[in-house]
């Protein structure tokens, strides 16, 4: 049977990766093949009806928001008063994959938003364990599924003794979550490899991972930013008359934004605290393996009641939880933002991002979410 299976898997000719993005070689390789001569971007208006027109969101970019100088001063600040918290749950993770996984072991993130995480992930291993694990950054799109070869191409490395943990930076309504099981499913069916679709994540505000660091919903500070915070790389893409068969989903690198680039001083900064929180996530590991994990999906409640509360017809048009609500602000055409609370002192960036694009902000109470993103509806469909 593996024999059958692994002769399978290498009947794919996938050629290795061309290199990509800022990070070192030793903290990602990133299994994306570089279309930075495409010109992809829309402007947001122009994106946004696409999208609700019905374009699939993977087959353009939203243009790289450019921060103001108080915007970054406040990323700096947030990034210097989290970062052992951070350091802390990314230890809490690491702890719960090397107990359920062990250390034969492949870390594959989910791009972008998964790669720092990732990294993270790998370091904290490196210095605990004294094992350096391969760490690969692959696209997963809505709609569309995981890339296919960017698998097959890690099984083709490792073998397939060698188990794969899959990473994301955070959970909004579930929906990547949703579409790792259908893309293993996939796998499964087609070439006989069994994948787990454990996604490990920093926040699981939603419940819906067993692998997290904390479920509570606060502001991770790679979520304020795009590309400058990820490596350079843009969202994924993936559009026929640009993605062969044998190639990986395709990205840009966005060299020009170098000058910007705090990519590597961001997980610098958090794993510099990993030796001090290294103990406490041995505790904490211990304590949430006593069925705290269950995967209840509970923010669906949230999204039900809101989707009900405002008479929204596509509840992809509701984007749940600070990273969500982030991504909003900064590349759709939000209509308003819910929040738990005005004096949460995680939604800073948030208030500062809805006060400069003059987008209302509401109190609802009782959100298991910080706060909840809606997107303008523009009488079409939606991402």
């Amino acid at each position: 049977m593996n024999l059958t299976t692994l002769e399978l898997i290498r009947q794919r000719e996938i050629p290795s990766p061309e290199p990509m993005g800022s990070y070192a070689a030793s903290d990602v390789v990133f299994l994306l093949k570089d279309i930075s001569h495409v010109d992809l971007e829309k402007g947001t208006g122009e994106r946004e009806q696409a999208i609700q027109s019905g374009v699939h969101y993977s087959e353009m970019l939203p243009v790289e928001y450019q921060p103001t100088a108080e915007y970054i001063e406040l990323f700096h600040q947030t990034l210097e008063q989290s970062a052992a918290r951070i350091a802390r749950h990314t230890a809490i993770v690491a702890e719960k994959i090397v107990e359920r996984r062990g250390l034969n072991l492949v870390l594959v993130s989910l791009a972008r938003a998964g790669t720092p995480v990732g990294i993270l992930i790998k370091r904290y291993i490196e210095l605990k364990y004294k094992v350096t694990i391969p760490h690969y950054s692959i696209s997963i799109i809505r709609g569309k599924g995981m890339d296919e070869n960017a698998i097959l191409y890690i099984l083709q490395q490792h073998g397939l003794e060698t188990a794969i943990q899959f990473v994301d930076g955070w959970t909004g309504k579930g929906a990547i979550r949703k579409v790792l099981k259908e893309s293993c499913d996939h796998m499964e069916r087609t070439y006989g490899v069994s994948l787990d679709d454990d996604l490990a994540v920093l926040a699981d505000p939603g419940q819906c991972s067993g692998t997290f660091g904390t479920r509570e919903d606060y502001l991770i500070p790679s979520a304020c930013l795009n590309s400058t915070v990820s490596g350079l790389v843009s969202r994924t893409v993936l559009r026929d008359d640009l993605i062969g068969p044998a190639d990986f989903h395709g990205a840009k690198w966005y060299r020009e934004w170098s000058s910007a680039d705090v990519s590597t001083q961001y997980v610098d900064t958090i794993a510099q605290y990993f030796p001090q929180v290294m103990n406490q996530a041995e505790i904490r590991s211990d304590d949430n393996a006593t069925g705290t994990s269950e995967i209840t999906w509970k923010g669906w409640q949230d999204i039900e009641s809101i989707q009900q509360s405002f008479g929204i017809a596509n509840i992809n048009l509701i984007k749940p939880g600070i990273g969500e609500t982030t991504r909003v602000l900064l590349r759709r055409v939000p209509w308003k933002i819910l929040v738990d609370r005005l004096d949460n002192p995680d939604l800073q960036h948030i208030m500062m991002l809805a006060r400069d694009r003059n987008v209302p902000v509401e109190v609802y109470p009782g959100l298991t979410y910080s706060c909840c993103g809606i997107i303008q509806s523009l009488g079409g469909g939606g991402e």
